[in-house]
């Protein structure tokens, strides 16, 4: 009997992403009864969380609701169900719940695929990717000077660390945190000083409200000091737009979106039924956009859009209302232009001529949208081989519809696919779980024909390397 010849798709990031891909693979190998093996590579020790939904914090909530993160749309109930497992209690559709919990979720989710396969087998690689090597198929290089040849690559690296841009000049201290989700990292923060927070997005909210404490003021910067708003706690029903095939260009663009939200005010009482039910058109309005008109969106619309659009758990924004009017924490439009590390912490000088002496400096200006400044080897080894190429105005990567890397000009594509934050230059709407679900099965479907063609006879039974 012929010996069975598994197709290997390798996943790099163990995050959302990564493990929603890792789990339709498996069930779209079972469907076809194809023999494929899936490798998930990342160094981190946990899968399913990432940056995300690492923190172990109970403060930092979901900002969205329960009952739209089922890691399946076909079963809308799956995450609620398991949290009421898991907490002991019926956890309703509208809660928003601690943030650690969906990392928890996502894993579960992932083995539970595993354990169902009876066509594939899974490993999970605690390791980091380096490098691409494109010659007889795929070639990825780790740090740790090992490699893995796979027939396909997908890559879910999630949202792109920051560059150093955040600060006016590159400075050393451990003072100066340029992550906040990396392990441990706000416990260089000292105990009894006031801290700076660049940033006043959703990283902010949450890094504040762990931070903040009676006697420390935690100041919060930004250029114009917007916060995100917040989730109404009885969300009325979405409200689709008008038809939009008449907007040509951005100034048509804004005035349709301030119409539409000025009659949802008028008859709901609410402006958010118009933004939520924008979603599902985001994307392809942002392709109708001239190149000029997305730089402008970019340059002139982009803060207004974020603190509409990702808004804040109603139990979040409580709190951070409480902490501003303690004076725990101060939130003003500012623009750092000095930072100078001292004996007892980092002095800062802003643009407004306002002095600050604090203990820590915290950047929460979120994850990089361009790759051209990408800290990431694996990013900077994809582009200078002409493998991939930086996406419409240099946001994430430039994929295909059906999510594969497009190459630079003169060079063929590999079998290269990407989701999630990657494909937003492409798409804009692509960094949230309900994007990313569909984005995993679609391209577990791509990637059939190809493993396919690099498997020998369907397997007998099950195997699986945990």
């Amino acid at each position: 009997m012929a010996e069975t010849t598994f197709s290997t798709v390798a996943v790099v990031g163990a995050g959302a992403a990564g493990t929603l891909t890792a789990a339709r693979l498996l069930d779209a190998a079972a469907l076809a009864r194809l023999p494929l093996e899936v490798q998930l590579i990342d160094p981190a020790p946990a899968t399913g969380q990432g940056a995300a939904y690492s923190t172990t914090d109970p403060r930092h909530l979901l900002n969205v609701a329960a009952g739209k993160l089922s890691a399946r749309p076909d079963r809308p109930d799956d995450f609620t169900s398991w949290l009421s497992e898991k907490l002991g209690r019926r956890v309703g559709p509208g809660e928003f719940v601690a943030r650690h919990l969906y990392g928890h979720y996502l894993s579960d989710h992932l083995a539970r695929a595993v354990e169902s396969s009876a066509f594939g087998r899974f490993r999970r690689r605690h390791e980091r990717v380096v490098d691409l090597v494109v010659d007889d198929g795929p070639r990825l290089v780790f740090a740790s000077g090992g490699s893995l040849r796979a027939q396909s690559v997908v890559l879910a690296l999630g949202q792109p660390r920051s560059g150093g841009g955040w600060l006016p000049h590159p400075v050393s201290s451990p003072r100066i945190i340029p992550d906040p989700w990396h392990p441990a990292a706000l416990d260089a923060v000292p105990p009894e000083s006031d801290v700076l927070l660049v940033g006043t997005g959703l990283t902010m909210t949450d890094v504040a409200l762990t931070l903040a404490r009676p006697g420390r003021v935690v100041h919060a910067v930004s250029r114009h000091a917007l916060v995100p708003e917040r989730h109404a706690r009885q969300p009325p029903p979405t409200v689709p737009p008008p038809p939009y095939g008449e907007c040509a260009g951005l100034p048509a663009l804004r005035r349709m979106v301030l119409h539409h939200a000025a009659v949802c005010r008028r008859l709901h009482g609410d402006w958010r039924p118009a933004v939520d039910g924008l979603r599902p058109w985001t994307s392809a309005l942002w392709q109708r956009l001239s190149p000029d008109d997305r730089r402008r969106f970019l340059a002139e619309d982009l803060r207004c859009w974020e603190v509409h659009r990702h808004r804040m758990p109603p139990p979040t924004a409580d709190a951070l209302a409480t902490a501003r009017t303690d004076g725990r924490v101060s939130i003003t439009s500012g623009r750092v232009t000095q930072a100078t590390p001292t004996p007892g912490g980092v002095h800062i000088g802003l643009a407004d001529g306002r002095s600050l002496h604090v203990g820590a400096v915290v950047n929460c200006t979120g994850g990089s949208r361009s790759v051209h400044d990408s800290p990431d080897p694996f990013i900077r080894a994809l582009l200078s081989s002409g493998t991939a190429r930086p996406g419409p105005q240099g946001l994430g990567l430039d994929t295909a519809p059906d999510g594969r890397l497009v190459p630079l000009d003169g060079h063929l594509p590999a079998p290269l696919w990407a989701l999630g934050a990657l494909r937003l230059g492409n798409l804009w709407e692509t960094t949230a779980i309900p994007e990313i679900r569909v984005q995993a099965a679609d391209i577990a479907a791509s990637l059939l024909p190809v493993a396919a063609a690099h498997t020998g006879p369907p397997m007998r039974s099950p195997e699986f390397d945990l």
